[in-house]
């Protein structure tokens, strides 16, 4: 159950407006943001509350998104907005009949959203690892739905033994994500492996093709990015679908639920071709899709020095941050041994940003 919707067999899919930050600091744009996706079907709008500190390092430099390259963290920090900014987008979308939902990235997003009264929580993928996180989400009571690109059976088995009974959102973390590499039939495997709704987030730039496939697998919740227009300079506006697409969308999934699944995919098999359809569709073994196996060390959450380290130094819990590597750090421990690292001494000099491995530090003796 998230808010008035039930997530699972039987219950109409959720559509959901992944709105992210295309507002760009702007409330005005955000507003628009939630007008537009509530005309065109969603039933829920999504937005991503953004803290610079809880993503990355400052250290971090610039990373290659849909739009270019960008300087990380500078970008970031230009999205934070405030308590009553997210509460005016809240409003907006409750009081037009949609849910809204927000991603978060640390304590502090989840604060924010735990004083809104939100009706649940996103995890994206990257922070699947990120089990403090994870630990203080289940705390707040808060429903949660977990992003699982870019992660193993074992990676997903691991959150959801943190965060019991939340939604999986099956992915591919690759901005656009090639379609033929979605696998969807990976919906009823982790339905039937973990016992909890699985829905997919869509980053492919087909409108209808993955959403209406992942529907007609069963798929609970379809998440797909939304922005004014693809030119609006937003960090996933590139791939997103304007309101018009979205409508779209949204018209395609309602149809294939008056229609059923059978006939969905064989109407699907007609637009698109056997083929097509048959890629999309995959195996429904879990393995990292190729688009984002290299980005498995980088793009999820590691631990790493918040300043410089010197040598013969106690690391304290202040001098630790979990955070994305990106491609410019090296990467860090899991997040899950930051209790067994503070109190251990550095080795070596750590410079700030760079990730705490086992070989930088000696034990607490």
């Amino acid at each position: 159950m998230i808010g008035w919707n039930v997530l699972g067999p039987g219950a109409p899919c959720l559509v959901v407006a992944e709105a992210g930050s295309a507002h760009g600091g702007d409330l005005g744009r955000g507003l628009e943001l939630v007008e537009a996706a509530v005309e065109a079907g969603a039933g829920a709008v999504k937005f991503q509350v953004i803290f610079a500190e809880e993503i990355v390092h400052p250290r971090t430099g610039t990373i290659r998104l849909p739009g270019g390259e960008v300087p990380i963290y500078e970008r970031f920090r230009e999205l934070e907005r405030d308590e009553e900014f997210f509460a005016r987008l809240k409003q907006a979308a409750e009081s037009r009949g949609a849910l809204f939902l927000a991603s978060v990235f640390g304590p502090r997003s989840l604060e924010l959203l735990r004083r809104l009264g939100a009706v649940a929580v996103k995890v994206a993928s990257p922070e699947l690892n990120h089990l403090p996180l994870l630990d203080l989400v289940a705390e707040s009571g808060l429903p949660a739905i977990l992003s699982t690109g870019v992660s193993t059976l074992g990676d997903i088995e691991r959150a959801l033994s943190r965060c019991p009974g939340s939604a999986l959102l099956h992915c591919v973390t690759s901005y656009p994500a090639p379609e033929s590499q979605y696998n969807l039939r990976l919906i009823p495997t982790l339905r039937a492996a973990f016992g909890v709704p699985v829905g997919v987030s869509d980053h492919s730039l087909d409108p209808l093709l993955v959403p209406a496939c992942a529907a007609a697998l069963g798929a609970c919740l379809v998440e797909k990015h939304l922005t004014l227009k693809r030119s609006d300079g937003g960090l996933d506006d590139p791939i997103a679908l304007e309101p018009e697409a979205f409508a779209a969308m949204a018209r395609g999934l309602s149809e294939l639920e008056k229609t059923g699944a059978e006939a969905g995919l064989r109407g699907l098999e007609e637009r698109y071709g056997r083929e097509r359809v048959a890629q999309v569709l995959g195996d429904g073994v879990k393995r990292l899709a190729p688009a984002e196996a290299g980005y498995y060390a980088t793009t999820r959450r590691s631990l790493h020095a918040v300043g410089d380290i010197e040598a013969g130094a106690r690391l304290r819990p202040e001098d630790i941050c979990i955070v994305r590597s990106e491609r410019n750090l090296r990467p860090g421990l899991e997040p899950e041994h930051c209790g067994r690292v503070a109190g251990c001494i550095a080795r070596r000099r750590i410079p700030a940003g760079q990730g705490i491995r086992w070989e930088d530090l000696l034990d607490r003796a």
